[in-house]
């Protein structure tokens, strides 16, 4: 059973940086695409990066420039690194794995999340 776990989330001011990573567990990790997801208060889930089994990145226009995803396969682990942090980055952060290598064909397990507040 594939298991996703987050870690990492806080209160950062605007402006601030954050590392929220994810353990995976009974997945061959390297295998499959990763992603991280966010539902901000009162607004639809969104696919804030996601990386390929390859490498490949993608990452919503909002975040271009701030966020870097990246992943350790021996540790099967992903990483989001949040730099310039805007209060409209508020939300809950979920891990997600794909059924695939590549991110374009969606992404089947979710981690429990993680909350991300960026507040003075």
């Amino acid at each position: 059973q594939v298991q996703l776990v987050e870690s990492g989330g806080g209160l950062v001011q605007p402006g601030g940086s954050l590392n929220v990573s994810c353990a995976a567990s009974g997945t061959r990790f390297s295998l499959y695409a990763m992603g991280w997801h966010r539902r901000p208060p009162g607004k639809p889930r969104e696919l804030v990066a996601a990386i390929s089994a390859s490498g490949t990145t993608h990452y919503a226009d909002s975040v271009k420039g701030r966020f870097t995803i990246s992943r350790d396969n021996a540790k099967d682990t992903v990483f989001l690194q949040m730099n310039n942090l805007k209060p409209e980055d508020t939300a809950v952060y979920y891990c997600t794995q794909s059924y695939y290598s590549h991110y374009d064909r969606g992404f089947a397990y979710w981690g429990q999340g993680t909350q991300v507040t960026v507040s003075s």
